[in-house]
């Protein structure tokens, strides 16, 4: 056998499906076998495998996540191939991929390993295609930021060999885990990939150790992939930079002399804890700095507004004192942010109307709080309700502005909706365009551009494929979908590679599949259109709404205890749920217990279940998981409380 394919997936099944597809093109004509290793997904993967690539896939399935180089050396172990590839689940080949680099290592002796050219989803090169030894220097340099403001200096720019033309074949230091092709002999001789390096590392320790042998690491840019970078690698995450440099360091004590390696050590740990303070600062920053602007904006509205009402109404700026206006104003400005929380206005999918529910929660919560004062510490009625209108009008200007200043764009309803065109033949284009409204993605259809030289009589026909830019430019469009199924991934990686200077987005729809996958770029992870992800459970609000009805369902139960536990014949266990629901270890109404339950949005274990709602009935499997999928698709407050009263005696199983 010529080739065996190792795969290892955990958690990215949208990815995994796109990269088999392009894998098995990849291996027409070749001798070869495909092995993925799954680690304990989650998502449905093995499934998918199963069911979509039987007979065409060997696949092992762990029942824990044993790491990126275990789980390759599963593979390995039971490869038969000549060469061995190890290919990231988040990457997108091109037809002749591996012909190419085959060829290549055939007709060169001294290559042990082979790395190719690697665009994001954006088409743009990534330069981790090719990389030095992270010695000291090389560390420094990348960590204090010189190797990023010079990096085609020879001097610090050698992490990411930035001097070396990336359009020219060269031998390198290390070479991406993302794509490394390997002599099955040279991992015999070498040995396998070190299990000390959970994730990350492994690839430069692999690289050096092919090198050490007497062999080389090749950069071969004759054949480009895509590479997203999937869910797993979040750069922005305190646990991915604690994982990669404490990586570095068991590369410098395995292969350094304990003098480098400590000064490595020292470094390395500097940059850990300066890197976790920065992720967490930024974190932290990009969380609050919307609630902060709405806090300075409603205090500052509420001084405004009490000091003018002051003087219209007593003919004085003073007839409220300045520390009851700061106490009014700080409680005010609290409970209308508190009510702008719980409707989702500091979510993602943020609205002009959680906005407005947010504000009117606020408010009415303002007039129970208000009827409780003392006269001594009210503020005019007048003024609570020109405190509403100037809330809402403060909280969507500033949403307006923000949206404004990091789209370039206006919009009133905060969505960023994309100018959106696909490439494709006409039939496969249809069936696109019926997945983009089903799913319900944030997309302006523009129309779509046909692969054939024949024009099309459609109203939505825009043009031919070589006419992309042009069309690109006039129309503005800011998002391209191709179809693999009437392009291949070489041409899409080309038109990648050539429109990659007009900021597009852009993502790829593989055959006979429910979605869409593509991202922005190199820091972002993978996103997708689906219809399988259209559940209302799978929403923030929809979580925090069901989070904030348990709460709100056990507080009103409390009083009604002793006669509720009348009627429940096991009254302990209902008292034990009632507690952990209102201190969140349990929810009121959760899934009935089946095997879709890790395909759906995360819920806590409920004390009752859809089912529980249709009494004297016993259900299939099947049933049950579809009862399962149509409480996350449709659920609402109502769905609970109805489940709840129609199953009073079922509170205490």
């Amino acid at each position: 056998m010529k080739l065996s394919v190792v795969i290892v997936n955990y958690n990215v099944k949208y990815f995994l499906e796109q990269a088999l597809y392009s894998v098995k093109k990849a291996c027409n004509g070749i001798d070869a076998e495909i092995i993925v290793v799954d680690n304990h997904s989650v998502d449905g993967s093995c499934e998918m495998v199963k069911h979509k690539f039987a007979n065409q896939v060997i696949l092992i399935e762990n029942k824990e996540n044993v790491g990126f180089s275990k789980a390759n050396n599963q593979a390995i172990r039971i490869a038969k191939g000549e060469f061995v590839l190890l290919l990231n689940p988040d990457t997108v080949v091109e037809e002749t991929c591996f012909s190419k680099t085959i060829a290549f290592m055939e007709q060169t002796p001294d290559a042990g390993c082979v790395g190719v050219k690697m665009i994001d989803g954006s088409g743009k090169f990534l330069p981790e295609s090719k990389r030095g030894l992270p010695t000291p220097t090389v560390a420094f340099y990348k960590i204090f930021g010189f190797a990023a403001l010079f990096p085609k200096s020879k001097r610090f720019g050698k992490y990411h060999l930035g001097f070396l033309d990336k359009n020219k074949t060269h031998q390198v230091d290390v070479l991406a885990g993302a794509f490394m092709m390997l002599r099955k002999t040279v991992l015999d001789k070498i040995g396998l990939l070190d299990e000390d390096y959970f994730m990350y590392g492994e690839d430069i320790d692999l690289s050096y150790r092919v090198t050490k042998a007497g062999f080389f690491n090749y950069y071969f840019p004759e054949t480009t992939i895509i590479h997203y970078k999937g869910e797993s690698t979040k750069k922005t995450s305190v646990n991915f930079v604690f994982t990669f440099y404490r990586a570095m360091i068991i590369f410098a004590q395995k292969h350094y002399s304990q003098k480098h390696a400590q000064t490595f050590g020292i470094l390395i740990n500097f940059a850990i804890y300066l890197r976790a303070a920065a992720s967490i600062i930024i974190r932290f920053v990009k969380k609050l700095y919307l609630p902060f602007i709405d806090l300075l904006l409603i205090m500052l509205s509420m001084f405004v507004i009490s000091k003018a009402y002051s003087f219209y109404k007593f003919e004085t700026y003073t007839a409220y004192s300045l520390n009851l206006v700061l106490l009014n104003s700080s409680i005010y400005a609290g409970l209308w942010m508190l009510g702008l929380y719980l409707a989702g206005a500091y979510n993602k999918r943020k609205t002009f109307l959680s906005v407005s529910k947010g504000v009117l929660a606020g408010s009415l919560a303002i007039a129970v709080f208000y009827a409780f004062l003392d006269d001594s510490y009210r503020f005019s009625r007048a003024i609570i309700v020109l405190g509403t209108v100037s809330t809402i009008a403060m909280t969507y200007f500033d949403r307006f502005m923000l949206f404004w200043l990091k789209n370039g764009k206006l919009s009133f309803s905060f969505s960023n909706r994309l100018r959106t065109a696909i490439v494709g033949n006409y039939n496969e284009v249809s069936r696109v365009q019926d997945l983009l409204v089903k799913s319900k993605a944030k997309t302006d259809y523009f129309g779509f551009i046909s692969i054939d030289d024949k024009s099309v009589n459609d109203d939505q026909y825009l043009g031919n494929v070589s006419q992309l830019s042009e069309i690109v430019d006039v129309l503005k469009i800011e998002e391209i979908i191709f179809c693999s199924k009437d392009l291949a991934a070489s041409q899409i990686i080309e038109w990648m590679g050539r429109m990659k200077q007009q900021e597009l987005l852009f993502k790829i729809v593989p055959e006979e599949s429910l979605f869409i996958i593509g991202s922005n770029n190199k820091n972002t992870p993978g996103d997708f259109y689906t219809i399988e992800l259209n559940l209302s459970l799978s929403k923030a609000w929809e979580q925090q709404k069901k989070r904030m009805f348990d709460i709100l369902f056990s507080i009103f139960v409390l009083p009604f205890i002793p006669i509720i536990g009348l009627i429940i014949k096991n009254k302990t266990q209902f008292i034990k749920n009632w507690a952990q629901v209102l201190v969140g270890e349990k929810t009121w109404v959760g899934y009935a217990k089946a095997d879709n339950i890790k395909l759906l949005p995360s819920l806590r274990q409920g004390v009752l279940n859809p089912i529980d709602n249709l009494t004297g009935k016993s259900y299939n499997a099947i049933t049950i998981q579809k009862l399962n999928f149509l409480y996350a698709k449709d659920y609402s407050v109502e769905k609970d409380f109805l489940i709840l009263i129609r199953s009073l005696r079922s509170w205490g199983n």
